[in-house]
């Protein structure tokens, strides 16, 4: 008896210029059991299995800021051709942070020299793509940020600082009327937006910056909307690796058990298995070595009540140039809005991919 197996092999759908390695892989596989034989294909490249793993000083409010803030160009945006315009990106110290400057820099966006930190690296000047900034601890923020915006009134604040941070932040962007791009994670939610409604201001909030990804789930909500139920009695497995340092479980994940759920799976989020080890990530997973400290690996394997059918959604990001891009290409977004006088809301990256013209 013959069968025919219908698989879409992984190919690469964001590549960074000039290095080798692949950023962001996915994958739809489906295999069909003949006679009792399963014919199946991991869609790692290694064998994956599943395994149960449990997962200096402050600076004051009346600090005079460095002249070097105040003669930073504000440049108008004369065209959508020609866009420029300032980001202050808070949280520059972290490897998100520094990411997106290096990709605003790229994009030929003006970096200002001015960011919020913590208490205790209040006063130092990092680099990151030749660029001096000075880190501004907790006090003094709102005359600071004050500041900037009267010398740059164009300019966009993107945040990649701390959950603790994130409603605190939003709400003095909010008080000083500056718009941002919040890509921390974590926080009230509830309240945050609450905050932007009440406010009346141009925000962009989104906990996955990546571009791919996000058009990934919304096209699994789209099938969910368009077939609800369609995968009623499969079972599911889903497994995320992501660093060890990364303690929570994948929002992203529990975003696509989500659809799962409206198809018709029965699923609880506390299923989801966890790999933080290393060396499960390079035997197992096939994480490359040189991206064990940040990457987001994710495989979604469901099958039929029978066992003759399985479907398995993958899709791997290393590094994070993705997010990177993904964060600039919403402030361009965002700062679009604030130049065109569109609606004052809050929107997200879902806006961003459905407006297209991206970078």
């Amino acid at each position: 008896m013959s069968s025919s197996i219908l698989q879409s092999s992984p190919k690469p759908l964001f590549f960074i210029s000039n290095q080798k390695q692949k950023t962001f892989s996915s994958s739809l596989h489906v295999s069909q059991s003949i006679n009792g034989q399963q014919f199946h294909k991991p869609c790692f490249s290694k064998p994956f299995t599943l395994v149960n793993k449990k997962p200096i000083t402050a600076i004051t409010a009346t600090q005079r800021i460095d002249k070097t803030l105040a003669s930073s160009s504000s440049s108008a945006m004369s065209s959508e051709e020609n866009l420029s315009f300032p980001i202050m990106v808070n949280g520059c110290t972290g490897k998100m942070g520094k990411a997106v400057i290096e990709a605003g820099v790229s994009a030929g966006l003006q970096v200002l020299p001015a960011s919020f930190g913590s208490e205790s690296k209040a006063g130092e000047i990092v680099e990151v793509a030749g660029k001096e900034i000075r880190i501004y601890g907790p006090t003094g923020r709102e005359s600071i940020l004050t500041s900037l915006l009267k010398e740059n009134p164009n300019m966009i604040v993107i945040d990649f600082t701390v959950p603790d941070a994130v409603n605190a932040n939003a709400e003095l962007y909010s008080k000083v009327g500056v718009p941002f791009v919040m890509g921390t994670t974590g926080g009230d939610l509830e309240m945050l937006y609450d905050t932007m409604e009440n406010s009346k201001g141009y925000a962009l909030i989104s906990p996955q910056m990546g571009k791919q990804v996000v058009a990934f789930i919304a096209a699994m909500d789209i099938m969910a909307e368009q077939f609800p139920g369609a995968f009623s009695g499969y079972t599911l497995e889903v497994t995320e690796s992501h660093q060890a340092s990364k303690l929570d479980t994948s929002g992203t994940a529990k975003n696509v058990i989500k659809c799962f759920q409206k198809l018709g799976l029965s699923y609880d989020l506390d299923q989801i298995q966890q790999i933080r080890d290393p060396e499960q990530q390079l035997e197992m997973v096939g994480v490359p070595e040189e991206h064990l400290l940040l990457h987001a690996f994710h495989v979604y394997h469901l099958t039929s009540p029978d066992k003759t059918v399985s479907f398995e959604f993958q899709h791997n990001v290393c590094g994070n140039s993705t997010y990177a891009e993904g964060t600039i290409d919403a402030a361009i977004f965002l700062a679009k809005k604030v130049q065109s006088q569109a609606e004052k809301r809050i929107y997200d990256m879902g806006d961003v991919l459905r407006e297209g013209n991206m970078r």
